[in-house]
């Protein structure tokens, strides 16, 4: 029995939502949840964001977001876009002539607050260039940079606020007859997320960008995200998301496929499940692992690997597993294959050896899939 079998009692019910199109990626309906991540270099410097965005796609990122801070910028996204293989996201802040040029420029969608850019004539410009270009729109909603009237109306940044900002901002794209929308409402506070997440799961149909905004570096901002993240999605609120960490996009993507497969929403490359070892262990699970994870790391066919340090719970894990190890004694173990007992294989060599069937089995799971279209 493989882990990629679901049961009913791990099955989530997701909120329906419209679904919308940014680029080629359906977001919303019962489209797979996307993952996204955002480059940290100067957009201006296109040689180093396509660098950027190549290896985020490699990683499995369906969307990238790039910053437009100034006309540099979008003069730079004509050659970004023309050698991305995945949409973008023109992220824009108050400049409304620099959403219209990364319209122009190709970009799949538009992240702008339409409330924050000037009059309703600028708006209306906006808004035409995105229907024009075919560009879809993230209102993009945070805590740390909510309207001045809000703020007033409820003394500090809160989930209500958050709520009606979004709602205010959704209001404008539906009075100009546009629904080609996403949005999300992201705070670094985790409650304070999550509940407006929540609030806003209630008021609106439209589709949900789901991240804890500013959420850490790489290890403190992975628990955060999955715990807020986490609970969204085990909730059904969600239909893309992006993890927010000080580190290399590439973690960002990582973290995001980790969460959506730990709740079975997403199977993406080798899961492997493994033991925090103790003095019973067989062989070193720990550097086995580390290594395991970084050799493995080319394979996208979704994979079950256990690797287990002794009998207590190896076998068990191996019977839920596409492969599995399970150390013994005397300097060997046990190779399960789709969760039976197949071969003994010494310690020396181990990962060769586990690194060669992994890929087989990829192989023949790719094999089929074609074989099947």
């Amino acid at each position: 029995m493989s882990m990629n079998h679901i049961r009913p009692w791990r099955d989530i019910a997701r909120r329906k939502s419209r679904q919308i199109f940014v680029g080629p990626v359906a977001v919303g309906g019962d489209a797979p949840i996307s993952v996204q991540t955002m480059t940290n270099t100067l957009t201006s410097d296109a040689p180093a964001t396509i660098r950027q965005i190549l290896a985020a796609a490699e990683a499995g990122a369906d969307i990238v977001r790039v910053s437009c801070p100034d006309e540099a910028s979008t003069r730079a996204m004509k050659e970004i876009v023309r050698e991305s293989p995945v949409p973008l996201v023109a992220d824009i802040h108050f400049h409304y002539r620099r959403a219209i040029e990364a319209a122009e420029a190709g970009a799949a969608c538009l992240r702008i607050n339409p409330g924050n850019i000037g009059s309703k004539s600028r708006v209306h410009d906006v808004i035409s260039a995105a229907r024009d270009h075919g560009c879809s729109i993230r209102i993009g909603v945070n805590a740390g940079s909510l309207e001045k009237h809000l703020l007033e109306k409820y003394g500090e940044p809160c989930p209500q606020a958050m709520i009606e900002s979004g709602l205010e901002h959704i209001r404008i794209l539906e009075d100009h007859d546009f629904f080609n929308f996403k949005i999300s409402v992201k705070a670094s506070d985790v409650f304070m997320s999550a509940a407006a997440y929540q609030g806003l799961a209630e008021a609106t149909d439209a589709p949900i960008h789901l991240g804890i905004t500013e959420a850490g570096g790489l290890t403190s901002g992975t628990i955060k995200s999955a715990i807020g993240l986490g609970s969204l999605l085990w909730a059904g609120i969600g239909d893309t998301i992006r993890v927010s960490l000080s580190a290399d996009p590439v973690q960002e993507v990582k973290v995001g496929f980790e969460i959506l497969k730990s709740l079975g929403l997403r199977h993406r490359g080798v899961s492997i499940v493994s033991c925090p070892s103790c003095a019973r262990q067989g062989f070193d699970v720990i550097s086995t692992v580390a290594a395991l994870e970084k050799r493995l790391e080319h394979i996208h066919i979704p994979i079950s690997l256990s690797i287990i340090g002794c009998v207590v719970n190896g076998p068990g894990e191996a019977l839920m597993t596409d492969i599995g190890f399970t150390g013994g004694g005397a300097g060997s173990g046990m190779v399960y294959l789709a969760g039976s007992q197949d071969h003994k294989l010494g310690n020396e060599g181990m990962i060769d050896h586990i690194v060669e069937l992994v890929e087989r089995r990829a192989a023949e799971l790719a094999a089929r899939d074609q074989a099947a279209e």
